[in-house]
């Protein structure tokens, strides 16, 4: 799975050039999963393979790239029988009726939740949306991405202070290795 995974994202998700990243920051490699996550085959083995990383009943994330993997992720683990339910972090609070920051069957406060990405940079999006969870009462420890760009460090660091485990399926070096 882990392989036939890899070369979706070689073919599908990375691209070789200059680019500007979310972050602002310039880079000649670019990283966009949506392509395979989006994807029947793509999603279902980026879904048991982070299935895999999580220890938790509850996994989250920030609209929109862990979208897919939320669903994905909660999707596989009924079909193995683990149940764990999925949580959708807005970017900003809902315009209307509840102003819900967070969308889903909430469980109760204190219940732990692992946080889904697609590629961590910086760790920015992933933190907001653990911040947001913490905020709403939960714990959260551990995030889950797909691919590590491996930016300086960086978002080990942003992970480090933020008291969050970072595990990711793919580093930056493995998807553009040819």
């Amino acid at each position: 799975m882990r392989d036939e995974l890899l070369e979706l994202l070689k073919k599908d998700a990375y691209k070789k050039g200059e680019y500007t990243l979310s972050s602002g920051k310039k880079s000649e490699h670019y990283v966009n999963c949506k392509p395979v996550t989006l994807s029947g085959r793509g999603l279902t083995l980026a879904s048991l393979l982070m299935l895999q990383q999580v220890k938790t009943s509850y996994v989250a994330g920030l609209t929109l790239g862990a979208d897919p993997l939320v669903s994905g992720v909660s999707l596989v683990s009924a079909l193995d029988s683990r149940l764990v339910n999925g949580l959708i972090v807005r970017k900003e609070a809902k315009g209307h009726g509840t102003q819900a920051w967070i969308e889903g069957l909430l469980p109760p406060e204190g219940t732990i939740i692992t946080v889904l990405e697609d590629v961590i940079t910086t760790g920015g999006s992933a933190i907001k949306a653990v911040e947001k969870l913490r905020d709403a009462g939960y714990v959260v420890n551990t995030v889950v991405s797909i691919v590590d760009r491996q930016e300086d460090d960086e978002a080990n660091a942003a992970m480090k202070l933020s008291a969050l485990e970072l595990k990711s399926l793919f580093t930056l070096d493995e998807i553009a290795s040819i």
